[in-house]
């Protein structure tokens, strides 16, 4: 009886202990069960956001592989525009070059033709002033033919008053008398019959002897007529005229024919000029 009392006593404490046991390993299955599905959660959403960073690579590699077509297309363009630029410049190069050129060869010859225009001037002024020292000699010399000239000029006594005056006898003592140049010339030829305007007054021949050398002619001026009869060549003819009266006087120098004669009107270097006379 005593043995199977200890076979009694001795089956709970085997029981209990099997109990824990296997609380135990449920308790460690749940926990396992519990980790086991956190972690395939963790891993689930791990593989999700893998997924999304492999498409968001995926674009992003795409839009890298675009922009790189881009970059290339803009270089290759970028490297031809450059290329052109670069031959426009050593185009425009060349041409300054050559028209740097062209300057310094026309600026040379313009030099040259400068430097032989400044000696030919150089040469010309060494002539003027040759040429100025020969006018001088002949000023003097035409100043002393002058005064010899007109030293033997003849004074006639005009038929006015007695008044006498150097009388030129012919075209070239006339000359002489115009360069004194005190006085105004007007050489005339009269046809008879004809009144003609001589300076500012008008003369018409009335009458001519050729073989005698006389004449006869009427004078108009200032509104008056002045008879001249029976004159004769190389006669001072003189008469007042002009608002302040001044002595004109007309000299006859030839009666080449019957009907006509010549010679000149002389008259103060201050009366009035005809219109036609500057």
């Amino acid at each position: 009886m005593s043995d199977n009392q200890n076979v009694v006593e001795s089956t709970p404490s085997y029981s209990g202990a099997l109990l824990a046991a296997i609380a135990v390993a449920v308790l460690a299955s749940i926990g396992g069960l519990i980790w086991t599905y956190t972690l395939s959660s963790r891993i689930a959403h791990q593989e999700t956001a893998l997924a999304e960073a492999n498409q968001q690579n995926a674009k992003l590699g795409a839009e890298l592989r675009e922009t790189n077509a881009r970059l290339r297309v803009a270089t290759d363009e970028l490297g031809r525009s450059v290329g052109l630029t670069q031959k426009q410049m050593d185009q425009r190069a060349q041409q300054i070059i050559a028209r740097q050129t062209a300057d310094a060869k026309r600026l040379e010859a313009e030099q040259k033709q400068t430097a032989q225009q400044v000696s030919a001037v150089q040469s010309d002024v060494s002539g003027v002033k040759t040429d100025v020292g020969g006018v001088k000699t002949d000023l003097t010399k035409t100043k002393t033919d002058l005064a010899t000239a007109v030293s033997q000029l003849q004074s006639m006594k005009g038929d006015l008053d007695g008044h006498s005056s150097l009388i030129a006898r012919n075209r070239d003592e006339l000359e002489v008398l115009k360069h004194k140049g005190d006085r105004n010339y007007y050489e005339f030829t009269l046809a008879k019959g004809q009144k003609k305007p001589v300076g500012t007054i008008s003369l018409e021949l009335k009458k001519a002897d050729q073989k005698k050398s006389r004449f006869s002619i009427s004078v108009f001026s200032d509104d008056k007529q002045y008879e001249k009869k029976d004159r004769y060549v190389n006669e001072p003819l003189q008469f007042y005229a002009g608002k302040d009266p001044a002595l004109y006087e007309i000299v006859v120098n030839s009666v080449p024919s019957k009907n006509t004669i010549s010679g000149y009107l002389s008259t103060p270097k201050g009366a009035p000029a005809p219109p036609n006379v500057q």
